[in-house]
């Protein structure tokens, strides 16, 4: 599923215009990306959390040339699930 399907199933399933889903959807974005530029945590309950982690630097080969790279320090977003999505995933009820 891609952002214009979501808004599409968002729209249908609120009963609200598709205007009106894009912009839910993009401030949601918006807030999520903001949170986690100030290295703050978004749980949301059951579904997961996003949050940030150091990645330290190290070293790496170019596979082109096989020779060694200095890969940089950064700051990287990740997502954990929560209990029910994840059981909804496998299939099984929760």
């Amino acid at each position: 599923m891609n952002k214009s399907e979501l808004i599409d199933a968002m729209a249908a399933d609120a009963g609200i215009s598709k205007a009106a889903a894009k912009k839910a959807l993009d401030s949601f974005t918006d807030n999520v990306t903001k949170s986690l530029k100030k290295g703050d945590k978004v749980s949301l309950v059951g579904f997961g959390t996003f949050s940030t982690s150091k990645r330290s630097a190290r070293n790496g080969i170019n596979p082109q040339t096989k020779k060694t790279i200095k890969i940089a320090a950064k700051t990287v977003a990740k997502f954990k699930a929560g209990s029910e999505l994840s059981a909804a995933v496998d299939g099984k009820k929760k």
